[in-house]
């Protein structure tokens, strides 16, 4: 592969500016895959989305729990998962290569590490008790809470195992199957939660603690249906078993690249969680509010995170190509889409708060004060589409380490002390914290839209995790 970086250095800015700017074809490529990828991140959102509508049906203080609940276990669980998005550049650019043994190697290794961070999720739930009461939340929510996670504990190896599947069969651009099931699981796990949450069919009345065996159960179904329907896809990169998908220096690298992705998502987050602990010192509306106005935000948050996954994959096939140019357009592609979109639901946060809250609670104190926080969310809708949208275009060229240390400078280091300040020091209470978040988000857009100039105007060559690839 020729290296352009002398070439495209001599550019002025405007020039440059052309190295992004996205054909049809490469919008075309990004919707053919994006639109079954997103349609996949909203089904799966959406099982979280019906368990929060029917628990904040119950009280007030499920609600709080299923978000105090739902917060521990992404904290415990996204990590793994963040590394797992490794097999996103490693089999996207072994497709485009047309390196079938890398396509199996990168399943097996992703299934090898698969297993080993459930086992370790699973540990790190169990002492869930201890630690909220610690972080000081409130009385009344602790104890459900305690009871949500320990009953996701069950889903936690389907939830890794589905996600190594689906990563690899998006990254082979085989999404029908992943689509189908997660269709059929939605029905399924609103019927469960009908069930077990309000007592229906002779079911005991578990109320919020129900939608967490509903989404364990959910997450074992969605795991068996996925295997089964795309089989005739999996099977080649599963059987036989290749003895150096074991091999200690490969899973080291797949590590090495995985990580920075984990602690990235983590970051992000885990800002978010520390966010939910703040809105939890200001008692128990300001933490359902909070739970509101968040799963309304990250619904709208799945189309520029399928349109992110989409868009690393089409970079990654492109690099595998030894096509940078492609590459190049295919980030331009999904900087667009994701610009377009989040300026849509920017305008209808902004515009319809009151309406949006009243989906998931009938409350009038919840909503009042989640309606106070949308607007809010419509200010950094644009910055978070762009932000996850350039995360995966760097993904896609398996640049992790410095996205991950531009996280921890916006959200960490900026957005969250913002959020305290605010909140606290000056006493803007909920709003505060969330304008602290809004300010992060923009921090961290900006940031990574820079390193994805930096970036992709060097030369791009592809990921090597096996010694013998070329």
């Amino acid at each position: 592969m020729t290296d352009e970086s002398s070439s495209v250095k001599r550019k002025p800015w405007g020039g440059r500016v052309q190295e992004f700017r996205p054909q049809p074809v490469d919008l075309k490529a990004l919707v053919e895959l994006g639109a079954p990828v997103t349609l996949v991140q909203l089904g799966l959102m959406s099982m979280g989305a019906v368990d929060t509508v029917m628990v904040g049906r119950v009280s007030a203080a499920g609600l709080a729990a299923v978000a105090l609940g739902n917060l521990y276990f992404l904290m415990m669980a996204v990590f793994g998962q963040g590394v797992l998005f490794a097999l996103d550049p490693v089999i996207a650019q072994a497709v485009g290569a047309r390196d079938s043994s890398g396509v199996a190697h990168g399943v097996q290794r992703g299934l090898i590490l698969g297993v080993a961070l459930a086992a370790l999720a699973m540990l790190l739930m169990i002492p869930v008790n201890p630690l909220l009461t610690l972080a000081g939340q409130p009385e009344e929510v602790v104890p459900i809470a305690v009871q949500y996670v320990h009953g996701l504990i069950l889903g936690v190896f389907p939830f890794y195992a589905f996600g190594v599947f689906r990563q690899s069969l998006q990254a082979m651009g085989r999404v029908r199957a992943i689509v189908l099931t997660v269709l059929v699981a939605n029905v399924l796990n609103a019927g469960l939660n009908w069930i077990l949450i309000f007592g229906n069919f002779g079911s005991p009345r578990l109320g919020a603690v129900g939608s967490a065996w509903a989404t364990s159960l959910s997450r074992w179904f969605l795991l068996g249906l996925l295997v089964a329907l795309a089989w005739s896809q999996l099977r080649p990169t599963i059987r036989p078993w290749r003895r150096a998908s074991f091999d200690l220096e490969p899973i080291i690298r797949f590590i090495r690249l995985g990580a920075p992705i984990g602690a990235q998502q983590l970051l992000e987050f885990g800002v978010f969680g520390a966010a939910g602990l703040l809105m939890g010192l200001l008692g128990t509306v300001a933490m359902a509010s909070h739970q509101v106005a968040l799963q309304l935000a990250a619904l709208t948050f799945m189309i520029p995170v399928g349109v992110a996954q989409a868009t690393s994959v089409v970079v990654g096939q492109a690099v595998g190509r030894g096509e940078p140019e492609a590459a190049r357009r295919a980030v331009g592609a999904g900087l667009v889409t994701v610009t377009a979109f989040m300026t849509v639901t920017a305008v209808t946060f902004i515009a319809v708060p009151v309406p949006l809250a009243r989906i998931f609670s009938n409350d009038h104190m919840v909503v009042a004060a989640a309606a106070a926080l949308l607007p809010i969310a419509g200010v950094f809708q644009i910055f978070d589409g762009l932000q996850v949208a350039s995360a995966g275009a760097l993904r896609g060229v398996a640049d992790t380490r410095v996205p991950m240390l531009l996280n921890l400078v916006g959200f960490w280091l900026i957005g969250l002390p913002v959020s305290a300040l605010l909140g606290f020091k000056l006493g803007a209470g909920p709003r505060g914290i969330w304008w602290g978040l809004a300010v992060g988000i923009g921090v961290v857009a900006v940031l990574l839209l820079w390193r994805v100039r930096q970036r992709f105007l060097r030369s791009i060559q592809r990921l090597v995790i096996d010694s013998t690839q070329t």
